[in-house]
């Protein structure tokens, strides 16, 4: 498939509000063909364009027309029986040794943002960071306090994180807050407008080839496990 991403329209933002205001089959199902003309097929292309710059950069990222993921929701276990999201989304899986880790893309109306970083971690893994940010601190800050990772984006994400000081860990510890994260990732807004430039896969993987000390550092921990989400591998 060859790149065609010329950016994602300003009226791909307003299909998503309307389809917020509107998630019913009996609204999206005659406007299906235009949300593949605006939303599918452009974040298609990218994903096309963003892999052909992994390509060109040696990133170990895979992204093709397959990371996208799909709109229609999972509504089996969940209350919100709504049909559809209304945000879009596509992963980039680590290629390169080890695992776990990965690079996505989130688009919605005023809230678009990249990033990546090992999320959801399967408890061994993450009891592997917890380890490291104890017995190898030095890597893990060279890791995170990488000037070019710092520059695009600041540090790791500590929204979800324990309240607490894990189990068997010093409340005391200098690097409590890293200890009690539950995933170890990062990410930056991304404007509306930004989203519409034909040279945003260049942009997403410059961002992501700053990220690679710490998601090479992510990937080398132990206890991936086999169960582990596809794109994590």
């Amino acid at each position: 498939m060859a790149s065609s991403f010329t950016g994602f329209r300003q009226e791909a933002f307003d299909f998503l509000i309307a389809l917020g205001l509107n998630n019913d089959r009996s609204w999206f199902t005659p406007r299906k063909g235009e949300y593949e003309a605006l939303l599918k097929e452009p974040l298609e292309a990218f994903c096309v364009a963003l892999g052909e710059e992994f390509a060109k950069r040696k990133i170990p990222m895979r992204a093709d027309e397959r990371s996208p993921f799909r709109i229609y929701r999972d509504v089996r276990f969940s209350k919100d029986k709504s049909p559809y999201k209304t945000n879009l989304g596509a992963s980039f899986p680590w290629t390169g040794e080890g695992g776990g880790v990965g690079g996505y893309l989130h688009l919605s109306p005023g809230e678009s943002f990249t990033g990546g970083g090992m999320y959801h971690p399967s408890t061994a893994r993450l009891a592997a960071w917890r380890d490291a940010v104890v017995n190898d601190r030095d890597g893990v800050h060279a890791a995170i306090k990488d000037k070019k990772f710092v520059k695009a984006y600041g540090t790791v994400n500590a929204e979800s994180s324990l309240k607490k000081a894990p189990t068997g860990f010093d409340p005391a510890d200098p690097d409590i807050e890293l200890l009690k994260l539950k995933d170890v990732i990062f990410g930056h807004p991304i404007t509306d407008a930004e989203t519409q430039d034909p040279e945003l896969p260049k942009r997403i993987a410059s961002d992501l080839a700053a990220s690679l000390p710490v998601m090479r550092y992510l990937a080398s921990l132990p206890a991936l496990e086999e169960g582990s989400p596809a794109w994590l591998r």
